[in-house]
């Protein structure tokens, strides 16, 4: 189960980091294979390769009305593998398609990691705070 948050820099060929506290779940879990795919709110979704298979597997299984994001999903999927040092590659048009240059944020999400990048996350999670709170919330106590 993936939480938490980590401010993270990609360097100049377009590779992060990943968290240590994150490292050796990732290589005892998935032997550091992971999958990065493009998610709908503009950022990228990172999943240890088995919790792909199961998300690839639940995406497949949707109708054809669907298709459309089968691509988005599916058709932007790329398989990468951690460096011996916990690094991994992320492609040209995925930095793109999540707006990502250099500095970005890794939200531990449970099951996977959000990639965003810092200053769209921080124009998001800003309105987000400013939003009324969702009605399943209300019987949510703080």
């Amino acid at each position: 189960m993936f939480q938490g948050a980590s401010s993270l820099t990609l360097d100049a060929k377009g590779r992060l980091s990943v968290p240590t506290r994150h490292r050796d779940v990732l290589s005892a879990t998935a032997s550091g294979q992971l999958t990065i795919t493009k998610h709908p709110h503009n950022c990228l979704m990172i999943f240890a390769r088995p919790e792909w298979e199961k998300f690839r597997e639940r995406i497949n299984a949707l109708p054809a009305q669907a298709h459309w994001w089968k691509r988005i999903f599916l058709g932007n999927a790329a398989d990468v593998e951690m460096d011996g040092t916990g690094r991994i590659l992320i492609s040209p048009e995925l930095r793109a398609a999540a707006g990502i240059t250099k500095s970005a944020m890794l939200l531990g999400m449970g099951d996977y990691f959000e990639l965003w990048d810092s200053a769209r996350y921080a124009e998001e999670e800003a309105k987000a705070m400013q939003a009324q709170m969702p009605d399943v919330f209300k019987d949510f106590s703080f």
